[in-house]
Order: C-alpha cells, then structure tokens, then sequence
C-alpha cells in the first residue's frame, strides 16, 4: 500500500521496511500492520490534540510529573509553548507507561521505540497468527469469562503496584491472543497517587470489566473487586501478586444527596462521550 506521510521519516531511517495494511482508525490514532525486518508490528500513529478532547486530557494528567521547571510553568500557563510540550506529555504517556508495565508483568504490547508522534510496538496476534480481536468481538463460555476476568483483574492491580490505573479499560481496549487479554490504548494513563480522581476511575475501570464479563458468568456481577483493591492500596497493603476475594463491605452512612448527583451527572457524561468515541471509531473503519 501507499505510505502515509507521518510514517515516510521511519521509512526512510530504516525502522519499518513496508507498510502492510491499515488496521483501524478512531478520533486518537490510526494503527498499520508494518513490518520491521523478519518482525511483523504496529504502528500507531497520534492524531494532533485539536481532535481530542482537551477536558479529558487536563482530567488525566492531573498529577503526573513535569521535571523541566520551564515546561511546567508554560503547560500551566497554555502558551504555544505550553500547548506544544503537553501535547508531547500526552504522546509520550502511553509510550512510558508500556515500558512500565511491561516491567511489572502486565499483559500488554511490548513498545519498540518512539518516533515523531508514531509509536512502534508488538502486533497482538491470534492462535492462526491474525490481528487479535477485540474482547467486544469474541463470545466467551462461563469458563473462559472466569479465567479472563481473573487475569484482567491481577494486571489491574499489577498497574495499580506500578502506580498507574488505565483509566479508559473497556471490552474495546482489551485484545484477546492465543493466552488470553492483553490490555492496550494507555494515552490516558492515570498517576494513581498524584490524581484526585483516580479512586473513581478505577472503580470505573473494574466496574466495566464486571459488567462485560458478568454477560457469560453472572456471579461476577456481585463483585465489588475495584473498591477492594484501592482499599488494600490505601492502606499500603496491596502487592502484585495479592490474591483477591470480590468482598467488600459497603458503607452504610447517610449519602450526601448533592454529592451523590454530581458523581450521577459525571458518570452519565464520562459515558456520554464513551460512546461517542466508540462512535466515531465504528464511522472512520
């Protein structure tokens, strides 16, 4: 196929030998199939921040760490400077926390380098050697649901360990290869210590696995695993290898009616735009 123009640099410095295919393209990136020698890979290339929504990326980056004290100053102020270096921030986000991941034994694709907004990484591949698909696109027995939510729910608390919640984990950001889930699209990453709202998002996060999952094993939907382990998290108590039970005791104070309608009103609109992304995705494959 033709070359797309943000992938010619990498052509032509010898880090992809021929674009395959085209893989998907949503309202973040476009993916291609390339191949890198013997090695068959993705390439993912970011689309610019005036797609994106700039709500969410303030939303997620709250609390990850700026060291250059000039960038910072600027990203806070959103000069032109300012814009340009967040972006970047952004881009290289996915990127650090592949690498983090991966080092803390989380199923995820290994990243093989970053380039001019265009990020190299592993292919998910299938038992017949095929693009993985999606969880959304595979119908799973009562058994493999257990399995997989099991796993899925250890490389959530092994991100946790790491000091990352994925933020945005659905059924449409989970690939299925031949050993299983394999989590993906970590832009959006969350600095679990540093952001106020990342008790919240990973509640979310756990919360729709439960939901995607309890379709093929119902006694899932009773689980309150996501309160459980930002409780041991909390508490300093939480380890990689932490067995869980699903158990929480809920709390049974009065609610603050006013509070409890503003997290409603969140939700309803975190979900809004969800599906509006996904959406979007479905218009531009």
């Amino acid at each position: 196929m033709k070359i797309p123009k943000r992938l010619q640099p990498l052509v032509d410095d010898g880090m992809i030998d021929e674009v395959l295919v085209q893989l998907m393209s949503g309202k973040e990136a476009q993916v291609y199939v390339v191949r890198c020698g013997e090695e068959v890979r993705c390439a993912k290339v970011f689309k610019e921040a005036k797609q994106r929504s700039f709500k969410q990326a303030v939303q997620y980056q709250e609390g990850r760490k700026e060291r250059n004290s000039r960038r910072s100053r600027a990203m806070a102020k959103k000069t032109r400077y300012g814009q340009k270096e967040q972006e970047q921030a952004w881009l290289n986000a996915e990127v650090d926390a592949l690498y983090r991941l991966a080092a803390a034994d989380v199923r995820v694709p290994e990243p093989h380098g970053f380039v001019d907004g265009v990020l190299l990484m592993e292919m998910i591949s299938d038992a017949e050697g095929n693009v993985a698909p999606r969880l959304d696109e595979v119908t799973l027995t009562e058994e493999q649901a257990l399995r997989y939510h099991a796993k899925v729910i250890q490389d959530v608390v092994r991100m946790l360990c790491a000091g990352l919640i994925h933020g945005d984990l659905s059924e449409f950001n989970v690939l299925v290869d031949a050993e299983g889930p394999v989590i993906i699209d970590l832009p959006q990453a969350v600095d679990a210590a540093g952001n106020n709202s990342a008790a919240a998002m990973l509640e979310r996060d756990v919360d729709n696995m439960r939901a995607y999952f309890g379709r093929f094993a119902p006694e899932l939907l009773t689980t309150h695993y996501g309160k459980e382990m930002w409780a041991l998290y909390e508490a300093g108590k939480l380890h990689p290898d932490s067995k869980l039970t699903g158990h929480f005791e809920l709390d049974s104070h009065i609610a603050n009616v006013d509070e409890l309608l503003e997290v409603i009103d969140d939700a309803i609109e975190e979900e809004a735009d969800r599906q509006a992304r996904i959406r979007g995705d479905d218009d531009e494959d």
